[in-house]
């Protein structure tokens, strides 16, 4: 049955949207009709990202019970869907691992997904289940690092406020897997990949960093990340990245011959599911992009500003409506003052602290932002909500705004107000999702 939407409780009718946007990228909806015929050979299946899990059991689920089956999947800790766990006998093992600053179990999980690709030959099919998340989650130093200088360098990326193809840019180069490296490690294996989007563009070279399509990205891409962010690397690895030494196979490259590759879920079917309800339940709705990237607050400041104009009936949509985006919006920390403690949370409660700013406690409007994983940064909550009242019940808890936007720290602010939007994981990841409700 269809679910009914009704606009007269606004907070329930956003989490409901989500969660159709959320429904929408659930690897089970699009499996089966993306799995290749049975090879000759036998049957690897290797993979990782938030979403590994999931896809690892739909594709377990879907493919016949008596043909070979094997492998390794990563997914982040707490990610592997209960029903799998609570399965009698899997083909597929899903290992876990630390995200979004990788560790040992991640670097255990790449280097077991390289040995399993040894002795593969022309009538083997692997199949590759990558989603985001999985540039952590998949981590096996380049030469010359190792994985506490990673950890480093991913901490210090995350920080920077890099776009999401920066950073993936840098980490290809300095991994022995991602970049298009696994896939040549299966040669010549056929390589099938099945992939769930959390980037802006939908590009396979940057989700999960590649690891199994080329890259056109070079060593100098590399470096002007480097430099544009002043990342600290070791001084043997700018060498070898001056020298091209760390260079990824490129397009047209052999290795990728007869390989195929399949979208089953992406961040654009998401809004439109949620635009779709949204129109049924009798509003205008507009997916304003799927693309949007800059800073989080700043766009947050941005969607107030076209609420505000539709509420006043001055902008380009007629109310009621709701204006979805997606995209991956960054948070660029800053040195705070002495003393000043650090804040908490991720890119859609920062979006939501600058949403309710530019809102200005515009009457008849309402947000939410949360990421479609089910985790705002590395915190418990998917993202947050913005009322009409945010501001003055945030005074009335004694939270300056003002304060938290320059601390970063949004989740302390909509925790105190019980506007935290928790979810839990959700076994999928199309990135984030923002829709402002405007009466």
């Amino acid at each position: 049955m269809p679910l009914e939407l009704s606009i007269s409780e606004p907070a329930q009718f956003l989490r409901q949207l989500f969660d159709i946007a959320v429904r929408r990228a659930q690897p089970a909806m699009a499996m089966e009709s993306h799995l290749p015929g049975l090879p000759t050979g036998r049957t690897l299946v290797l993979g990782a990202g938030k979403a590994a899990g999931a896809m690892a059991h739909g594709l377990e689920k879907a493919w016949p019970v008596d043909a070979p089956l094997s492998g390794v999947v990563v997914t982040r800790y707490g990610h592997v869907p209960p029903q799998h766990r609570n399965a009698a006998a899997s083909r597929i093992e899903i290992v876990e691992a630390a995200h979004p600053v990788p560790d040992e179990a991640g670097e255990a999980a790449a280097q077991r997904m390289l040995a399993l690709t040894a002795g593969l030959s022309q009538d083997d099919l692997v199949i590759c289940l990558i989603s985001g998340g999985g540039s952590s989650l998949l981590t096996l130093p380049a030469e010359g690092l190792t994985l506490a200088d990673k950890q480093r360098i991913n901490q210090q990326l995350l920080a920077s406020g890099a776009t999401i193809h920066e950073m993936n840019t840098l980490r290809k180069h300095l991994s022995r897997i991602k970049g298009g490296r696994l896939a040549a490690a299966c040669h010549p294996a056929r390589v099938v990949t099945l992939a769930i989007s959390d980037v802006p563009g939908d590009d396979l070279a940057v989700i999960a960093s590649g690891p199994t399509v080329p890259d056109a990205s070079t060593c100098a891409d590399a470096l002007e990340v480097i430099h544009r962010y002043r990342i600290d690397v070791p001084s043997s690895v700018m060498r070898d990245l001056e020298r091209g030494t760390l260079e990824t196979p490129k397009p047209g490259s052999a290795l990728f011959a007869g390989h195929s590759t399949h979208m089953i879920a992406t961040p654009r079917q998401s809004l439109e599911a949620a635009a779709d309800a949204a129109r049924a339940a009798g509003l205008n709705a507009c997916v304003l992009s799927d693309e949007i990237e800059g800073e989080s607050r700043d766009i947050g400041r941005m969607h107030a500003a076209l609420a505000r104009a539709v509420a006043n009936d001055q902008g380009a949509f007629q109310r009621p409506c709701v204006l979805l985006s997606g995209g991956e919006t960054a948070v660029t920390l800053t040195r705070l003052p002495e003393g000043a403690k650090p804040g908490r949370g991720g890119r859609a409660g920062e979006f939501c602290l600058g949403l309710a700013e530019g809102l200005q406690a515009q009457a008849g409007v309402w947000g939410l932002a949360a990421d479609t994983d089910g985790i705002d940064g590395v915190e418990d909550n998917a993202g947050a909500l913005v009322t009409p009242d945010t501001v003055a019940r945030g005074k009335a808890a004694g939270l300056s705004l003002a304060d938290h936007i320059a601390r970063h720290d949004a989740y302390a602010y909509f925790q105190a107000i019980g506007d935290l939007v928790v979810t839990g994981p959700t076994h999928t990841n199309v990135n984030d999702f923002r829709a402002v409700l405007i009466l």
